[in-house]
This record gives structure tokens, sequence and C-alpha cells, in this order.
């Protein structure tokens, strides 16, 4: 029985040594796998390494060989390949809402599904222009806290904060908690939202990042099966920096070389009608906004608000009071 035991801690620390130590580009001898072995007070003939190696194959492993001359062996098979690990750790080093701390420790994490050659091309820092590290972690326990509300339909009990001036944080209502139902969680324009239904204000969206003293209640969710999350997949789509506004059908005159900007913000599926020229109208369902008006606004003319009248005129009207207070802004 001590042998059989001892056979599994060798096969568990050669699968280790192959994880660690090799990768397609840098191979493994077999003196060198018995020198680590040894380093861990494991001792070993080199007949049982092969049989070992197989061993592990028959498991499922995947270990490949190169023959001849300063060849060896290396895990080739893994659960994330470098590309991918790579993708992860952009992922993680440029979101907004991962705290610097937080982040350092994921990529040590990924860091172990890789070869010790890998891990070094992994610790590199990616720069996310305006990207803001938020500071607090308890995003992390909240997002956790509103998924497992969602999975057992149960309403949920928080404060909702917004900053000062003072650069603190201070409470809505006079610090009174918000009792919703949660339905789905959504990741818009690098933040959390969740978006919930509450009793005589409807179907509602909050930033999970300025939600604080989270607790589940006992109580079953209320709003009906219409705001299940699957019927809700277009939510946020419609709104711009997810401000929520009435939802109209507009019409936008775009110049040419316009589309792929159309296409990334609407989305295939949105009416396009192509003129000669180049240019084009789009059709589009939109929450109409001062975001939205933004949005238009940043392509300095080349994409205009053509219908429907009363957007075009509350557009115009929003120009004319920016333009009056830039000149009273001169003024002081």
């Amino acid at each position: 029985m001590a042998r059989m035991e001892g056979q599994k801690v060798k096969l568990l620390l050669l699968l280790r040594i192959l994880a660690r130590y090799t990768d397609e580009d840098h191979w493994i001898s077999v003196p060198r796998i018995l020198e680590l072995l040894e380093a861990e007070g494991v001792n070993a003939e080199r007949k049982s390494i092969y049989a070992d190696i197989e061993t592990l194959r028959e498991l499922g492993c995947d270990i490949a060989q190169q023959k001849g001359r300063g060849g060896g062996y290396w895990l080739a098979g893994r659960t994330f390949q470098l590309p991918e690990l790579k993708l992860l750790v952009d992922t993680v080093q440029a979101s907004k809402f991962i705290t610097p701390k937080k982040s350092e420790q994921l990529i040590k994490t990924l860091s172990n599904f890789a070869s010790e050659y890998q891990a070094r091309d992994l610790k590199r820092q990616v720069f996310a222009s305006s990207r803001i590290k938020t500071m607090n972690e308890s995003i992390y326990y909240n997002v956790d806290a509103l998924h497992r509300a969602i999975a057992e339909n149960r309403q949920v009990r928080f404060v909702y904060q917004d900053w000062t001036l003072e650069k603190k944080k201070a409470a809505r209502r006079g610090g009174g908690a918000y009792t919703v139902s949660p339905w789905a969680l959504l990741f818009e324009d690098e933040n959390y939202y969740l978006v919930a239904y509450e009793e005589n204000r409807g179907l509602r969206h909050y930033r999970v990042d300025k939600m604080a003293s989270i607790s589940l209640l006992e109580a079953g969710r209320l709003g009906g099966a219409e705001y299940d999350p699957n019927s809700m997949r277009d939510y946020a789509k419609p709104m711009f920096n997810m401000f929520g506004a009435p939802v109209q059908r507009v019409e936008l005159a775009c110049d040419a070389g316009m589309i792929g900007p159309m296409l990334d913000r609407f989305g295939v599926e949105a009416t396009v009608l192509p003129r000669q020229d180049g240019s084009f109208t789009l059709y589009a369902d939109v929450a109409v906004s001062p975001p939205f008006f933004g949005w238009v606004c940043g392509f300095g003319g080349k994409v205009r608000i053509a219908g429907p009248d009363p957007v075009r005129r509350e557009f115009a009207a929003a120009l004319e009071r920016i333009r009056a207070a830039q000149e009273s802004a001169g003024q002081k």
C-alpha cells in the first residue's frame, strides 16, 4: 500500500514538473526529471519515468516527445493555450472594475496555467487609456450576492450611493434602503449594472459599484415572467451610457465612411438605406437622452438627426443650451 501511495505522489510530481518546466519550445530530458524528483525527496529510475509518462498518457494527458539529441518531453495539452491566457491577462489588466490588487492576484493565478517560461511573457503591462481602476474590491462580493439572489429568486435590499465634491460617497434617499427584485446583471460601458423591478417604479437599473450593504431577503421576486433575463437581452441596447429615457425610432443621416461606427453601435440588424454617393440613412431604436445627443455631436456633423421632428427640435434646443452655457462661462 505504501508503495502505491508513493507511486501516486510520483505521478503527480511528474505531471507538475511537466506543467511547470515544459512547453512546445522547452523540452525536458529524463535525467533532468530525475534531478527534479530527487529535489522533492523522490528517488526514481530512468525506466520508471518512461512507464510513468505512458501511464499519464493513458489517463488522458497530452505529453509530446521530441526525439534525438537535445530532445525530451513536454506537456502539449493544457487547460488554456498561451494566446488564450494572453487574452485573459490583457482583459484583466485593462478592466476598469478590477482593482490593481485583484488584477495582480488574478494574473498570478492565470500564470499557474502556463509553464514558467510562458508565465514570464504574461507579466506584461497593458496600457488602456481613460480606464481608471476602481479601488473598491466590494464589487466582487456584490456581483456574487446578486447572482445568488437571481438564482434563488429572492429580493435584495441595499443602499445606493453617489460621489460628493469631497470625493466621498453619500447615500441617496437620506440613507434609506432600496428594496428591489433583481432580474439580470449587465456589463455595459465597463460597469456592472443590476436590472431590477422596484415596486411602484417598474424596471430600473443600478450601478453595482454604487451599491452598499447588500442583503438578500426571503421574499420572492416581483415583476412577473416578462422580466426573465432571456427577454431582457437587449435591455441596454437603445441606451447611451445606460441613461434611461423613452425609446424612440430615430432617423440618422450619415456621411460616407460612417457605416462602421454605426453598425458597431446599432448592430447589423439596423435598417440602412444607401445612397449613390456613399452616404446613407440609418433607422434605429434609441433612448433619446443627453448622452445620445453627445454621441451624435462626437461625429462633428458627419452624423445628423433627420427625424422624427420632435427629436430634431429637442436636439437643437440642447445645442442652444450648451452654446448659451458656454458663452456664460466665458463671461465669468
